[in-house]
């Protein structure tokens, strides 16, 4: 079924004007917009071009396996939301005949339509920000929503493996966050309850560091331990 991209009309004074969002094709494969529909946070009406369906098709006839399942897997999750009603969504042929790069022909769209940019595309993100359309980027999105931590706070984590520096361990938060672990090499596959001492923010993301709850008095008692056992 094929949509018109129509141009948005004045709405009634004091009502709030609903407005198109153009979906890239990296938030198609991403899929987690369909759970962020499910919230009720999307308001507007969600527009994919044409273009962007055969961007997608073509991921999901690659001779690549990971490529196509996700291209696959795209195209089911963009199916299911527009059965779902929970949002609108749109299918427009429009398509800038002379601009050749997919990212390019959202832009123009975009700046046409006055639309926003739905993506988790890093250098679309940019470009369009760059000629003042507003991007709805789902990887800051996500960052936004990690909870704030600060030094001082207790945190129960279960150290997986190693760190990068010697002595270290590392665990991760619900959300993914990583939480470096000083002394915690000899604690893999221990739950521990540890106390956040710095917090980095990367490119990628948030970083913490931390250290076991009584560290120093659990090493004096073992210590002690020791002690008592050698004089025994």
């Amino acid at each position: 079924m094929s949509f018109r991209f129509l141009r948005k009309k004045p709405n009634p004074p004091n009502r709030q004007n609903i407005g198109y969002i153009l979906v890239d094709t990296s938030v198609i494969i991403d899929g987690r917009i369909a759970d962020i529909v499910k919230t009720g946070f999307i308001s507007k009406t969600l527009i994919v071009p044409r273009f962007i369906l055969s961007e997608l098709q073509n991921i999901a006839d690659s001779d690549d396996a990971t490529r196509r399942n996700r291209g696959r897997r795209g195209l089911e999750m963009l199916n299911n939301l527009r059965e779902s009603n929970l949002v609108k969504i749109e299918i427009t042929d429009e398509d800038p005949l002379n601009i050749k790069e997919v990212d390019a022909k959202l832009v123009e769209l975009a700046q046409r339509h006055e639309a926003d940019i739905l993506t988790t595309d890093y250098n679309l993100n940019r470009v369009a920000t760059i000629q003042k359309i507003n991007v709805l980027n789902i990887n800051e999105l996500a960052h936004a929503l990690k909870p704030v931590v600060l030094p001082g706070e207790e945190l129960i984590v279960k150290v997986v493996q190693a760190g990068k520096e010697k002595h270290q361990g590392v665990g991760y938060l619900p959300d993914g966050t990583m939480i470096v672990i000083e002394n915690g090499d000899n604690l893999i596959g221990k739950e521990i309850t540890t106390v956040v001492t710095r917090i980095f923010q990367t490119v990628a993301g948030k970083m913490i560091f931390a250290h076991e709850k009584n560290a120093k008095q659990k090493k004096d008692n073992r210590k002690i331990n020791r002690h008592h056992k050698q004089t025994k």
